[in-house]
C-alpha cells in the first residue's frame, strides 16, 4: 500500500471570488495505491493506519462532538434526563462554563481512548494474559485407528474465560464507537 496525501488547500474568504472569476478550483492531491496483499487481512492493515491517527487526534484535537450518554454510562451529563438538576445555564459563571466544557472533553477523550484500546489490541497477543499453567498432552491410540488427546500428569493449563470475554467486549465496544463517531473524527 502506498498513500500520498498532500496538505489541504488553503482557503480564504477572497478565494471564492477569485476562483469564480478565473474558473479555477484547487484540489487536494491524493494518491492511493492498494496492492492485493493489502486486503488479505484488511482489518489488520487498516489498524496500522487508524491507530496512529487516533493517537494524534487525541493530542491535537481542537473541538469535540457531543457524546451520547449511553456511550459513557459511568459519566454524568449536563442536561440529561437522568440529571435534571445539572442543566447548563448559558449565562453561567466562567467556573461553571469551564466545568461544562471540561466534561464534554472528558467524554470525548473516553471515547477516543476506547477506540485506541481496540486498535492497539489488534496487533498484540492480548489473549495470552488470560492463559496460565502448562500444556501437557498425551496421545492415546484408539481401536478404530484414530487418536485421542488426553491431559497428561503435568497438565495445569487454564483459561480465564470471564476475563477474556470482558476484554473482547471492550475491544468490540471500541470498534462500535469508531463506527458510531466516524464522522466526528476531525480536529
Amino acid at each position: 500500500m502506498k498513500v500520498d496525501i498532500k496538505n489541504y488547500v488553503t482557503h480564504r474568504f477572497y478565494h471564492n471570488w477569485l476562483y469564480n472569476l478565473f474558473g479555477y478550483e484547487p484540489e487536494q492531491s491524493v494518491a492511493v495505491c492498494i496492492e492485493p496483499w493489502d486486503t488479505y487481512s484488511m482489518d489488520s492493515t487498516l489498524a496500522y493506519i487508524i491507530l496512529p491517527m487516533l493517537k494524534q487526534l487525541k493530542v491535537t484535537k481542537h473541538g469535540m462532538p457531543i457524546v451520547d450518554d449511553e456511550d459513557v454510562p459511568h459519566m454524568p451529563h449536563y442536561g440529561s434526563s437522568s440529571n435534571e438538576s445539572a442543566q447548563y445555564d448559558l449565562f453561567a459563571s466562567d467556573e461553571q462554563d469551564a466545568l461544562f466544557w471540561n466534561q464534554y472533553e472528558q467524554r470525548w477523550d473516553y471515547v477516543l481512548d476506547e477506540m485506541i484500546f481496540a486498535f492497539e489490541s489488534k496487533h498484540n497477543d492480548w489473549e495470552e494474559q488470560f492463559h496460565s499453567g502448562e500444556v501437557d498432552r498425551v496421545v492415546k491410540d484408539l481401536e478404530n485407528g484414530y487418536t485421542e488427546w488426553l491431559a497428561g500428569p503435568n497438565h495445569t493449563f487454564k483459561i480465564d474465560m470471564e476475563g477474556c470475554k470482558a476484554y473482547r467486549k471492550r475491544i468490540s465496544n471500541g470498534y462500535r464507537l469508531f463506527a458510531r463517531y466516524y464522522d466526528s473524527l476531525w480536529s
